[in-house]
């Protein structure tokens, strides 16, 4: 495939990563925010943009969320990405002499165990594949990133310690954001649709609006709130489910939920991703 992928992070990211494995062939574009991949996407300067969702360790990447409904782009693919944390150090450091480990905050609660046990400092830093170019760049045995193998190969470090996640299934979920939704996909396994709404103010509105789901047997595999605009009484809601917005069970499950909010919008309809399971 060819065109242009945006990321957040710098070359040798695991969004990098993301955009080789969902979309191999593609020029990638680094990009230093998530706003920026954002931008570059709807101006049409790049095709599609790569952000990061969650993180099976860590959580949801709350800027993400946040910034979705409001993005303008639409989702068309997922991609979940087995995140193996990697210990690189300079040329010949070894694992004793390293003191400090420079990752972003979303990476280094994923390998902390391993880093308490043998006593090396998490440092933050902006980005995982920033933390390696630097190491690189010090040239400090004491001092190694965590990050990525394919990083190790880009800025010329050595793996010190390869694997060293805490959790054995440590996965990210990435989505591919397009300027225009595609929804006639109908590949031979799950379609999963993405979409945010706000209740009206109304007793129980939340317990109805989903009631639609439960009644047409349609799956939810996320639903989470978010405050809008700093109140603490306007709640958004983002939600994941099984389907596609033209399955009967999905088209009266939205009729209903229509009626009890104030606010809805799909955004995106794609493929489950294999690795979804």
């Amino acid at each position: 495939m060819t065109g242009r992928i945006a990321f957040q992070g710098e070359p040798g990211a695991y969004s990098h990563q993301a955009c080789t494995q969902a979309r191999p062939g593609m020029e990638v574009v680094p990009c230093q925010t998530f706003e920026d991949v954002v931008e570059l996407t709807r101006s049409g300067a790049v095709d599609l943009g790569m952000l990061a969702v969650e993180n099976s360790t860590y959580g949801r990447v709350a800027d993400v969320h946040s910034l979705l409904p409001r993005a303008g782009l639409h989702i068309v693919d997922e991609a979940f990405v087995r995140v193996h944390v990697n210990l690189l150090g300079v040329k010949g450091a070894t694992l004793d002499q390293i003191a400090e480990a420079h990752g972003h905050v979303v990476i280094l609660p994923q390998c902390a165990g391993f880093l308490r046990a043998h006593g090396i400092k998490g440092k933050v830093s902006s980005d995982n594949a920033r933390a390696a170019r630097e190491v690189a760049e010090l040239g400090d045995p004491t001092r190694a990133a965590l990050a990525s193998e394919l990083a190790a190969e880009i800025y010329g470090l050595d793996v010190v310690a390869r694997h060293i996640e805490d959790q054995a299934n440590n996965t990210t979920r990435f989505l591919v954001m397009s300027r225009s939704p595609d929804v006639s996909r109908r590949g031979a396994g799950k379609m999963m649709t993405t979409f945010t709404f706000r209740v009206r103010n109304i007793p129980a509105a939340l317990y109805k609006a989903l009631g639609g789901f439960a009644t047409n047997g349609v799956n939810m595999t996320k639903l989470e709130s978010y405050m809008v605009g700093g109140s603490f009484t306007a709640t958004e809601f983002y939600a994941d489910i099984e389907g596609h917005p033209e399955d009967d069970n999905v088209r009266l499950a939205f009729d209903e939920l229509r009626y009890f909010t104030s606010a809805f919008n799909v955004l995106g309809v794609y493929p489950a991703d294999p690795q979804r399971g």
